[in-house]
C-alpha cells in the first residue's frame, strides 16, 4: 500500500497477503441492494442526499465508485472518503476531478477484498481529512469494508449496477451484523 499525504510523503508497508474471495452463492446475495436504492436524475437524488445528510449528520460520508464519486462531488456532495479505480462499468477513464489531501494507492483483484483495501479503509476512518483510495483491480466489494469499518451513523453509497441508481447504507449495527457476516462466508485465500 502505499499512502500519499500533501506535501508528498509515501509510506510503505511490507507485502502481508491475506484475500477473501467471493463466491458464486455471494454473489447472486450482493445484487441486491443492501440499503435504500436511490434512482432518477441525479439532480433528484442529490436533493434527497443532502437532506438525508442535514437530517442524519453522518459521522463520515463514503463512496464507492468513480461514477457515484463524481457524481456526488459535482453536485456538492463530496464524500470524506472515495474509494475509485478510474473505471467505469470496467472500462478505463480519466481520473475524476476530486482531489484529497491523503491519497492511498491499493492493490485489489476483481472478485476480493485484500488486506492492503482493507486497511487503507480503517485508516481512511479515522483520519480527519479526506482520502482518496485509488485502487489497482477492482473496488466493488470494498463497500464491504466502509461500512463495518465508518464510524456508527456514516452512509457508504455505491452505484446499482446497471445505470439503476445509489444505493445508501446506514451504517450501523444492523447493517455492520449483515455485512460481517458476509464477510465471514467469503472463501479466505489463505
Amino acid at each position: 500500500m502505499e499512502i500519499t499525504e500533501k506535501p508528498q510523503e509515501t509510506e510503505t508497508k511490507p507485502q502481508v497477503i491475506h484475500i477473501r474471495i467471493l463466491t458464486s452463492k455471494l454473489r447472486r446475495e450482493l445484487k441486491k441492494p443492501m440499503g435504500i436504492l436511490l434512482h432518477g436524475p441525479m439532480e433528484e437524488i442529490a436533493t434527497v442526499l443532502k437532506a438525508m445528510v442535514d437530517e442524519e449528520k453522518p459521522a463520515k460520508i463514503v463512496s464507492v465508485g468513480d461514477q457515484v464519486s463524481q457524481d456526488l462531488a459535482s453536485h456538492s456532495l463530496t464524500p470524506d472518503i472515495l474509494i475509485v479505480d478510474n473505471k467505469i462499468m470496467r472500462r478505463e477513464i480519466e481520473a475524476i476531478s476530486v482531489s484529497a489531501p491523503v491519497v492511498m494507492n491499493v492493490k485489489n483483484q476483481a472478485g476480493t477484498i485484500s488486506d492492503e483495501a482493507r486497511i487503507a479503509i480503517e485508516r481512511a476512518a479515522t483520519n480527519p481529512r479526506r482520502v482518496k483510495i485509488i485502487v489497482d483491480g477492482e473496488e466493488d466489494l470494498l463497500s464491504l469494508v466502509a461500512i463495518v469499518t465508518m464510524p456508527e451513523s456514516s452512509l457508504v453509497l455505491y452505484g446499482q449496477p446497471p445505470h439503476k441508481g445509489i444505493v445508501v447504507v446506514k451504517a450501523n449495527s444492523v447493517n455492520k451484523k449483515k455485512v460481517q457476516d458476509i464477510l465471514e462466508r467469503m472463501k479466505r485465500d489463505n
